[in-house]
């Protein structure tokens, strides 16, 4: 079932749970920890739900900010391993000479520095999931030995001759196009085949906009009690703001966007300081390309001025005048009161020229609004 922004607010506005996950799920969330209701997140989440049971090797590709490290902790959530634990290796985070030892382990006197015995991440995930994040950034010339171990299900610590049983469930990640790696000989092409059995996308945020009232009550929620603040007001004029945005960050550029709002809202109205969208003016994959004027894909000056007379005027009407408060003009408009009330008075707007159900046409030729 699909829902329309104006009815995802009204879900948003109507719970106030004690619990971030409670809140979320009474609002349509799908399951687990990954919030989402639109077409996009149910597909994702349908595919999880057919590979988890599964020992089947995962991909995981997306944009940085995706939420690549909650399908994998999803997926072993759903798997008969989810008993066993989940590993989770960063593998940009790794020191190219000690990738060996942090897969496999050494044995004391392996080499300089080994005082003692170590276990290496595929024996830790015995029996579990081992989660390999950002699996681009293995070096090309130790890719082979973690490829043997994935393929033969079996690896030797270093500096030992005893080989040791790897069962373990391998779900990797990464921001990068593992194809165009491939072609350009920066991953081996078998590994790749190895670990794409079962590829998995992540979606980036800006193809999913209709869960932003989602997303947005459940981060409120938890962010309130994690910072300690009073809870502040998610405004329809809020989420329509954060879903008119690009996201290039996606998920987690929202969480901080969201964060800083309740730090500096107090326990009032949230308001959202962002940047121009993207898509507006080009990111350097996609550079900003002038449109054809005579399509007239944009508004003069003096369009915009009466349009936004014309939209004050509509939230006038629909609030009957109130500026302040819950559901006043300026709280729907996402303005602060005194801002408004300068604005009002800046167009010369008076209550007496603003007749109930008026259409917007009549109302700016009323105003002379030219």
């Amino acid at each position: 079932m699909e829902f329309t922004t104006r009815e995802l607010y009204a879900k948003v506005s109507l719970v106030d749970s004690s619990s971030p996950n409670e809140a979320s799920k009474s609002a349509g969330q799908g399951f687990g920890e990954i919030v989402g209701a639109s077409n996009a997140t149910r597909t994702l989440l349908k595919r999880i739900e057919i590979v988890a049971p599964t020992d089947s090797t995962v991909l995981i590709q997306g944009e940085t900010g995706t939420g690549k490290e909650l399908i994998a902790q999803e997926i072993h959530q759903m798997s008969r391993r989810k008993s066993q634990p989940l590993v989770k290796v960063n593998c940009a985070s790794i020191p190219k000479e000690l990738y060996e030892s942090e897969f496999f382990g050494h044995v004391r006197g392996a080499f300089t520095g080994a005082f003692k015995d170590r276990v290496g991440r595929f024996e830790a995930a015995h029996g579990g999931t081992l989660f390999l994040d950002e699996i681009g950034e293995v070096p090309v010339d130790l890719q082979c030995k973690l490829l043997r171990a994935l393929q033969e299900k079996q690896y030797e610590r270093v500096g030992d001759e005893r080989t040791r049983r790897a069962d373990v469930r391998i779900i990797a990640a990464t921001n990068r196009n593992l194809k165009q790696e491939v072609e350009a000989g920066r991953f081996r092409r078998d590994l790749y085949y190895r670990l794409s059995v079962f590829p998995v996308d992540a979606i980036p945020l800006r193809d999913r906009l209709d869960d932003i009232p989602l997303l947005a009550l459940h981060f409120v929620s938890l962010l309130a009690r994690e910072l300690k603040c009073p809870k502040p007001r998610l405004t329809e004029a809020g989420v329509n703001k954060l879903q008119n945005y690009d996201w290039p960050g996606n998920v987690r550029e929202l969480r901080n966007v969201i964060e800083r709002a309740i730090i500096l809202a107090q326990g009032q109205a949230l308001e959202f300081d962002l940047p121009l969208a993207i898509s507006v003016l080009g990111t350097p994959s996609q550079p900003f390309e002038p449109k054809d004027i005579s399509a007239r894909a944009f508004l003069t000056e003096p369009e915009i001025q009466r349009r936004t007379r014309e939209n004050l005027c509509a939230v006038l009407q629909i609030t009957d005048w109130k500026i302040k408060g819950a559901n006043g003009a300026a709280e729907l408009l996402g303005l602060k009161a005194t801002t408004l009330i300068s604005r009002i008075k800046k167009m010369g707007l008076k209550r007496e020229n603003l007749v109930p159900g008026l259409p917007l046409e009549d109302l700016t030729a009323r105003l002379k609004v030219t």
